[in-house]
């Protein structure tokens, strides 16, 4: 997209397209030199308890250091996000935070907000081919490969494997997908006989994992690539799931660290979402007042099973 393209849209969405769901504007906290400035932060989603964590995570990070946050809700949807992120230009923001919907479909919005000198963080996923100014995420790939290890390890290294994507086009599925294909060749007595998107949403896992269960009746593992659909599967599943079948999910959410320890649920990989939205803000701070930040801030994951999921669970 132009430049002139994108300030076209603006005008025409600066009205309707921002889905405010939250705004945090205080007095300075904790040496910040952002004075008050507008930092926006477009997230994919907020039906999803993760992204939720990762917004209060941004929001007290804005409090403490004393700028406006203004989040907007896609809910997952792309053409919506667009639109959101040609207003937000408008809205004197000095800094965007994007988790895009699609890191493809991103691309020509947040080209526009930096051919417009804001810059832009990228927050759980990237934006395919950007040059943003930092991009703070959990390392999915590494994730990934630890979540077959999880698998195979519960499966005794033998057995048949379903696969759940997550939302087509973004790189955390992509990300997730290519560790765990790349763990799984460590492993030539396990194939993986489906791989189909659930969108990372639980209800729609519980549709597909009950029609791919029916057309592969022998499955004895489950790979989701979050929480939010492990917990799905789960339920399509019913007993037989930590018992015949087993199930690694991705994230580390509450609702998933209750499986781990009900014992429906083999491992999770953890992340930190909070922790990601705090350093997405810090960053884009730092941005805002022209400093050099690193191009990448990689966040540690860990793979959470009944060992020590207490230190997790709260």
């Amino acid at each position: 997209m132009k430049s002139s393209s994108f300030l076209k849209i603006a005008a025409v969405t600066a009205t309707a397209a921002l889905i405010l769901v939250g705004t945090t504007a205080c007095g300075r906290g904790g040496g910040a030199e952002a004075s008050g400035d507008k930092i926006v932060m477009a997230i994919s989603t907020l039906n999803n308890p993760f992204f939720v964590e990762l917004r209060d995570g941004a929001e007290a990070a804005a409090k403490e250091a004393g700028v406006q946050l203004s989040i907007v809700d896609a809910q997952n949807d792309s053409a919506t996000q667009a639109n959101q992120l040609a207003t937000a230009a408008s809205s004197g923001a000095k800094a965007v935070i994007v988790n895009p919907v699609d890191s493809d479909a991103a691309v020509s919005a947040v080209d526009a907000l930096i051919t417009s000198g804001i810059p832009v963080i990228g927050v759980d996923r990237t934006v395919t081919g950007v040059d943003l100014a930092s991009l703070v995420a959990s390392d999915n790939v590494a994730g990934g490969r630890q979540a077959a290890d999880e698998l195979a390890k519960a499966m005794g290294e033998t057995g048949t494997v379903i696969h759940l994507q997550g939302v087509a086009g973004t790189s955390a599925s992509r990300e997730r997908g290519a560790g765990f294909d790349e763990g799984m060749q460590a492993y030539p007595d396990i194939t993986v006989v489906a791989t189909q998107t659930a969108n990372f949403d639980r209800a729609a896992a519980l549709d597909v994992t009950t029609n791919l269960l029916q057309a592969n009746p022998g499955v004895t593992g489950i790979f989701a690539e979050n929480d939010e659909m492990a917990l799905g599967a789960i339920q399509a599943l019913g007993a037989r799931a930590g018992s015949e079948v087993f199930v690694v999910g991705f994230d580390g959410t509450a609702d998933g660290l209750a499986a781990i320890e009900a014992g429906t649920l083999v491992a999770t990989i953890a992340q930190q979402p909070a922790e990601l939205g705090k350093l997405a803000i810090e960053f884009a701070i730092k941005a805002i007042n022209g400093e050099t930040i690193a191009k990448t801030i990689p966040v540690e994951v860990v793979s959470v099973t009944k060992t020590n999921v207490g230190d997790f669970a709260k």
